[in-house]
């Protein structure tokens, strides 16, 4: 089992995954000293979602590392910082630190190589993003997306949706990339049932 000790960054309602960037503007003192570790060492940072409000709230089981690819130090302290998605993460526990920002023991999850959709559920993914995007009167490059690679295309939808933080986690907690765009499928469609003017998608 390959562990790490991670310095987290919990925030409900964002995902992040591999391979794909995370923008991010940091004031809170806890985090920008987060930032400043992270700096420091390696550059990384975990994102995971907690289960509920409030500074030491539960963590759900699983987030993922990214590592600071840019940063904008700003002069009072603040910075805009954009993340690289790296791996998964399970946790295993929290460690008890004397740092403002909290840190956890993680187990790396290794992703499957090569994944790849069928020409059915590419089509699929496809169709049911242009509509969901039509339903929320986006604007979208559709001859640009056409050219992701199915992992970029998936979890760059996953990542973005205006879903709640359960069904973003779920998406996030799919063990492989048919499963995680069957429930994104299933999740657009959820969607568009529903009132557009009542805002996020909720499986709660």
């Amino acid at each position: 089992m390959n562990t790490a000790r991670l310095s987290i960054f919990p925030l409900s309602g964002v995902v992040m995954f591999p391979g794909l960037q995370l923008p991010l503007h940091i004031f809170e003192p806890r985090y920008r000293a987060l930032v400043g570790d992270a700096l420091a060492r390696d550059r990384k940072i975990a994102m995971i979602q907690p289960r509920a409000p409030g500074e030491r709230a539960e963590l759900f089981s699983i987030g993922c590392i990214g590592r600071i690819d840019d940063v904008e130090a700003l002069e009072d302290g603040r910075y805009n910082i954009v993340l690289e998605g790296v791996t998964r993460f399970r946790l295993i526990r929290e460690l008890t630190v004397s740092t403002a920002f909290r840190q956890v023991e993680g187990e790396l999850i290794e992703e499957p190589a090569d994944e790849a959709l069928s020409s059915i559920e590419r089509a699929s993914i496809e169709r049911e993003a242009q509509n969901f995007a039509e339903r929320q009167g986006y604007s979208v490059d559709w001859e640009s997306v056409s050219q992701l690679d199915d992992v970029a295309l998936v979890n760059g939808i996953s990542q973005i949706a205006p879903f709640d933080a359960a069904a973003k986690q779920a998406l996030l907690e799919a063990p492989d990339l048919r499963s995680r765009c069957e429930l994104l499928v299933q999740l657009m469609q959820f969607f568009a049932r529903g009132n557009p003017d009542e805002g996020r998608a909720t499986l709660q």
